[in-house]
């Protein structure tokens, strides 16, 4: 693609309010003199495949998809990733220079990086659990496979979800472990929530919400009470708006180590943006910019 071409890029969610997506592409694509604009589209469920249709006839070369649509856009593609292929989600479409909507998934590996960079967890001697199992749930729990976990809980308020991710990751597990489709060292769990209710969180390192609950504007909202906890355990959250969810504050205030879903946001949008562009991503103005609207929106009780 050339820079020098004005080129439209956006955002596929509902609702798409609350994202900082336009604001951090914008100013990235400021930041490298790139003539491009990055718009928020508001998509109702019922509505994506005409919008995904869309895509070709309005020329816009790129979109970030969010919740709800990161897996029932995936049908609509005419091409996949391996890697998003491996997940079953997508959150990055690229208008191919054959006219080709390709998706991909930057989500597992942008949160992974952030973990490992920010906390510094050993996740070999980890033992995760993952609350939800949505397309950011699926991506992570790809990756924390990827990377080797000692052990993998998903728990979903609807459990059938969960016990379909479990399937979905055994079999990546079983394919990538030696190629032969061998059973991988990776324990794979499914628990329920009156499980967890019951027996509690001291099992696990590594504590991971991947569900919406506790992003503006339903701030107070936690998706589990967390009671005992481990000494050293981590509690990470993937929403980044609030910054500080209600989640995080509970886990530190039991002594808990928390990961914020900022780095994730960041890594994410960096490797989208060089999908899109071909460029290397200006990670550290796209993290100034939203810091900077967190920051505002906090101060406006936002």
């Amino acid at each position: 693609m050339s820079a020098s071409q004005k080129q439209l890029f956006g955002l596929f969610a509902h609702p798409v309010g609350h994202s900082l997506s336009p604001v951090m592409h914008n100013r990235a694509f400021q930041a490298l003199g790139l003539p491009f604009y990055y718009h928020p589209f508001d998509i109702p469920p019922e509505r994506l495949p005409e919008a995904v249709a869309g895509l070709k006839a309005l020329g816009i070369r790129g979109i970030n998809v969010t919740i709800p649509h990161k897996e029932n856009i995936v049908p609509l593609l005419d091409e996949l990733d391996p890697e998003a292929e491996a997940i079953g989600a997508v959150n990055t479409v690229v208008l191919s220079e054959t006219g080709r909507l390709v998706g991909y998934n930057t989500d597992g590996a942008g949160y992974v990086q952030s973990l490992l960079s920010e906390t510094g967890i050993n996740l070999k001697e980890t033992n995760v659990l993952l609350l939800g199992a949505g397309g950011a749930a699926k991506a992570i729990a790809v990756y924390l496979i990827k990377h080797g976990c000692a052990s993998l809980t998903i728990a979903n308020r609807t459990e059938h979800k969960a016990e379909t991710l479990a399937h979905h990751v055994q079999r990546y597990a079983a394919q990538s472990h030696d190629g032969k489709g061998s059973s991988s060292p990776v324990r794979i769990n499914v628990h329920s929530w009156s499980q967890l209710d019951r027996d509690g969180v001291k099992a696990y390192q590594l504590i991971i919400n991947t569900t919406p609950v506790g992003m503006w504007p339903n701030v107070g909202h936690v998706p589990l009470e967390l009671k005992e906890l481990s000494p050293g355990t981590i509690v990470s959250d993937i929403v980044y708006n609030p910054l500080q969810t209600a989640f995080l504050k509970a886990a530190e205030q039991r002594g808990a180590q928390v990961h914020q879903g900022l780095g994730m946001f960041i890594f994410q949008g960096a490797l989208a943006f060089k999908l899109f562009t071909g460029y290397e991503a200006p990670l550290e103005v796209m993290r100034k910019v939203v810091e900077d609207q967190l920051n505002l929106s906090s101060s406006q009780g936002k």
